[in-house]
């Protein structure tokens, strides 16, 4: 039998003492409610010293309530725990790319940040990454979301409707492409004339 490290056998420790199904879920789950309170004060403020605060007795009351609903759920704690691990590997992808692009960068040049069209085009990787990793981890009769919707999906897959609608998602992609082509080249002109 292979022999444990003494870290891994800590991290077996903790695992067993409920670190990981019950204070981290907790502490996540109450840091983000905080946060959003103090944030919209949504709860009110209160002018103390003639400065205008949130009211954080409140706030924090109601994120521990909040987060100790949450971990008293198991299946709730489960979705919790799988959908936070799916979006750090997410982070880590995305802090890839950018690692990869910037080595294609010289020393010297402005740091490495998506703007205008790519930033767009990421965030909607990102969107839609974080929604199937949802769909992923939310599971209904032993089956995930995710799984239902392609099964559901895979009925179409020889139908007339399916096909429709993806020629005309790609005639209307292709109409947009060719329409804003044209207003680029005419907003071009007036600016060479003026």
């Amino acid at each position: 039998m292979a022999e444990v490290s003494t870290f891994r056998s800590t991290l077996i420790f903790f695992d067993k003492l409920g670190i990981y199904d019950v204070i981290l879920p907790f502490l996540l789950v109450f840091t983000i409610v905080f946060a959003i309170l103090e944030k919209t004060k949504v709860l009110g403020t209160e002018v103390i010293e003639g400065q205008k605060l949130t009211k954080k007795n409140l706030n924090a009351m109601t994120a521990f309530v909040i987060a100790f609903l949450s971990v008293a759920s198991s299946r709730m704690v489960a979705i919790i725990n799988q959908t936070a691990a799916h979006i750090v590997l997410l982070l880590l992808v995305s802090v890839f790319f950018l690692m990869l692009v910037g080595s294609f960068m010289k020393e010297g040049d402005k740091p490495v940040y998506l703007e205008g069209k790519w930033q767009i085009l990421f965030m909607i990787i990102m969107f839609i990454g974080i929604v199937v990793i949802f769909m992923n981890a939310i599971t209904y009769e032993g089956r995930s979301w995710l799984q239902i919707v392609f099964d559901w999906l895979g009925n179409f897959n020889n139908s007339n409707a399916v096909s429709s609608i993806v020629l005309v998602i790609v005639l209307i992609g292709f109409m947009y492409f060719v329409i804003r082509g044209a207003d680029q080249g005419n907003d071009n002109k007036k600016m060479k004339s003026e």
